[in-house]
């Protein structure tokens, strides 16, 4: 049976200078060697032996050092030393080492930050029973007085269940955790939280928070451990699976005497009620986030003296790889939130069958399982494809919007608008007459919601997207570019015909120098825009996404569908513009490709975000859809306003698109309604024009330098576009596009 020992840290402080610990030991002669760990930050040249002490060497662990010092009496290792504390005198009584303790053990070292007694006793037998271990040393960081009963419980339950570990549990009397983090188990310190940005956050806590001062690795090492057969570093809520073998066997027989343990972060499906988290409760993993958490195991005697113990590695040793020793992170034992979707995205979360295996094995615990779902239903038919929008005074460009689309094969429209002046409701109405679409007024007011959110919440319960096996969310000034085949959808399906997702990535179009608005085609005025390769600005890579409308997600999303059901993970099969996989990373949250995801060429979306200089005042006057609060001003426009190469492939469908156009306009009421927005835009674009703002604003975008800008894009760094275009001088201006030359800045204020 196994036994439980108390001790307490033996620090001090004056002048700000935090001693953690003082251990000593037999020296040369009749002296002893004194260990002093500090608190990361103190500065050594601080510190003066007084009274015989004097310091032999200085170490650094993780911006602490580690004081060694040679003082007499090697008789009574406990006699006091002194030393000034930046000029203060600090009497400072050293603990023994007792490092026979734990001689020849197989032994745990671990820091406990509020863990349960309950979740401790389990890791401890657990571990006893799969890895032999037979000793364990517990750093608890608790205040001092705040949590008596823990070393009594683990005591207590080390008898009643017969656990052959001898457990010390040593008392820290200083905080040791980051000063400027709340509580480690607050879910902003959780890695894997979502919305930290919106969390109400409790005030910093460094008794609680995570920890700061690796050194006391150091200390427990010279002090207890320095002479076991190994030692492995895990946390209370860590379980070794036992793959790589025994984890203290390892270490021993390995050449450099350090083993390295792996860990997954798990969790639960879901919190109990009544009852508290245990480990077998959690059986799930995040299906797009393998990354693994690094611990260690050493053999003291074979890694020698020098090698360095610190949080999540061995320092000062060449490790030259070998069998790893996974382990599984039990995460709501150590972030206690309430609900596990404060921990991690739920919509992240699979149950994981070795996972469930493995806590079954083990434990007596019947966890929460997670809902099972149908897997969706394969359908070879093409089905209806349908585009939901919102538009806010985009009367001249619906028709052409429509007649191409429809054109290239979608076959529903749901429009939504809000505080439309130049006849864009009417114009939608006559349409939804004829049945060309169907027309919505925006519901977004009252709500609290964004326009285009509003819209998309309400879409959810249309017929028209329940209907449709394909759905997009698009805008008006957003175009479908088929590039193989006929320039079809049917083309582009047959082309990816597996897929149930097509991510279909920006390509930025400028004005081409088009300075006046013309009522023509679009995509016939402006064939100028950003090359394929065109990381900067964040926006060019957006991307709008094709999706089959069978149960994935949860519901509408601007750029992509939302809220994965994670049961479903394995279905999807999303490529990019050109038919390549995306990866599981960017299943759940991403909107824009990379240079690893992007592609063109089965399909691109044409993005007019500018048109030409006269109808972007309009767009500037009208405001944006969800940034209402932001103006599209001159920064907006060098951003969105790319010119750097040709590309015309769009120009194939405009005969398809004119013929369908034709057919809209033979309606009358349609036709005069066309007719009506053009000429309202183009009384808007005068009234603008004869202000003082928007004249100087217009002879601004219009001049040579924001021209010559408008092609220099991929020679600036990201700095350089929320900044604006003033951050550029006029000697890069003066440069030629193309070449190696490149131009950044530092980070500003960011203009929008």
């Amino acid at each position: 049976m196994g036994s439980l020992i108390r001790r307490k840290m033996r620090g001090a402080e004056a002048n700000k200078i935090v001693l953690i610990d003082a251990v000593a030991e037999p020296g040369a002669g009749d002296t002893r060697r004194v260990h002093l760990f500090f608190r990361g930050g103190t500065v050594a040249d601080y510190l003066t032996p007084v009274d015989g002490l004097t310091i032999s060497e200085v170490r650094s662990i993780g911006g602490a050092p580690w004081v060694i010092c040679e003082a007499p009496g090697k008789g009574d290792l406990t006699a006091p030393v002194a030393m000034l504390f930046a000029g203060k005198r600090v009497e400072i009584t050293p603990a023994p080492v007792e490092r026979d303790l734990f001689a020849g053990k197989n032994a745990f070292v671990t820091i406990r930050n509020g863990e349960r007694g309950e979740a401790v006793i389990d890791w401890l037998a657990f571990h006893a029973e799969t890895q032999g271990l037979s000793a364990a040393v517990i750093l608890s960081r608790a205040e001092p007085g705040t949590n008596p009963e823990f070393a009594a419980k683990i005591e207590k339950a080390i008898r009643a269940r017969d656990i052959s570990v001898d457990v010390l549990v040593i008392e820290a009397d200083s905080p040791l955790g980051r000063p400027d983090l709340p509580p480690e188990n607050h879910p902003f310190c959780t890695p894997d939280a979502p919305g930290k940005d919106r969390m109400e956050v409790p005030p910093p806590d460094p008794w609680r928070s995570p920890l700061s001062d690796v050194l006391v690795y150091e200390a427990l090492r010279t002090r207890f451990l320095g002479d076991a057969r190994a030692v492995a570093n895990l946390d209370v809520y860590d379980l070794l699976t036992g793959e790589g073998g025994n984890v203290f066997d390892s270490a021993v027989g390995s050449d450099t005497g350090v083993v390295v343990c792996a860990g997954r972060h798990v969790y639960p499906w879901r919190g109990r009620k009544k009852a508290l988290m245990h480990h077998a409760d959690h059986i799930c993993v995040q299906f797009d986030n393998r990354q693994l958490k690094q611990r260690w195991c050493v053999a003291p005697a074979v890694a020698g003296d020098a090698a360095t113990w610190r949080l999540i590695r061995i320092g000062n040793v060449n490790f030259a790889g070998g069998s790893l020793h996974p382990f599984y992170r039990c995460m709501a034992l150590r972030h206690h939130a309430g609900s596990v979707s404060k921990l991690v995205p739920k919509s992240s979360l699979i149950e994981h069958p070795p996972l469930m295996e493995f806590m079954g094995r083990h434990f007596p615990v019947t966890p929460e399982r997670m809902p099972q779902m149908a897997a969706p239903p394969v359908d070879g038919g093409r089905g209806r494809v349908a585009i939901v929008t919102t538009m806010k005074n985009e009367g001249p460009f619906i028709l052409e919007w429509i007649a191409y689309h429809r054109a290239i094969g979608v076959d529903d429209f749901l429009v939504y608008t809000n505080d439309c002046t130049d006849s864009t409701d009417t114009l939608l109405q006559e349409l939804q007459k004829a049945g060309v679409v169907e027309w919505r007024e925006n519901p977004f007011k009252g709500t609290g919601l964004k326009p285009q959110h509003a819209a998309l919440q309400a879409a959810e319960e249309e017929p028209l997207i329940a209907n449709a096996k394909w759905a997009v969310c698009m805008d008006v000034d957003e175009y479908i570019n088929v590039k193989v085949g006929d320039g079809t959808l049917d083309a582009l399906f047959a082309a990816v015909p597996d897929a149930n997702m097509i991510a279909m990535t920006w390509r930025l179009f400028g004005n081409g120098d088009v300075h006046g608005f013309d009522p023509d085609f679009i995509i016939g005025q402006f064939t100028r825009c950003a090359p394929e390769l065109a990381r900067k600005p964040h926006q060019a890579w957006g991307f709008k996404t094709l999706f089959q409308n069978i149960g994935l997600f949860k519901k509408l999303g601007v750029h992509r569908p939302k809220g994965l059901n994670p049961q479903l993970w394995e279905a999807i099969n999303w490529v990019n513009g050109s038919g390549r996989p995306l990866p599981r990373d960017t299943y759940r949250n991403a909107w824009r490709s990379t240079t690893a995801t992007y592609g063109y060429d089965l399909v691109q979306l044409n993005h007019y975000a500018v048109r030409s200089a006269e109808s972007f005042l309009v767009k500037r006057d009208r405001g944006r859809v969800n940034h209402v609060d932001r103006d599209q001003g001159l920064a907006y426009w060098f951003r969105m306003n790319n010119n750097a190469e040709e590309e015309t492939t769009i120009i194939r469908m405009i005969p398809a698109a004119r013929a369908e156009f034709d057919r809209l306009m033979e309606n009358p009421a349609v036709a005069a309604l066309h007719h009506e927005a053009v000429r309202r835009h183009r009384a808007k674009i005068d009234e603008l024009r004869a202000t003082e703002k928007f004249s100087t604003f217009y002879e601004e975008i219009t001049g040579d330098r924001m021209q010559r800008l408008s092609r220099m894009h991929t020679h600036f760094g990201a700095n350089v576009f929320l900044t604006g275009p003033d951050c550029v001088p006029e000697q890069v201006v003066a440069n030629t596009p193309g070449g190696e030359w490149f131009f950044t800045v530092e980070r500003g204020e960011t203009q929008h």
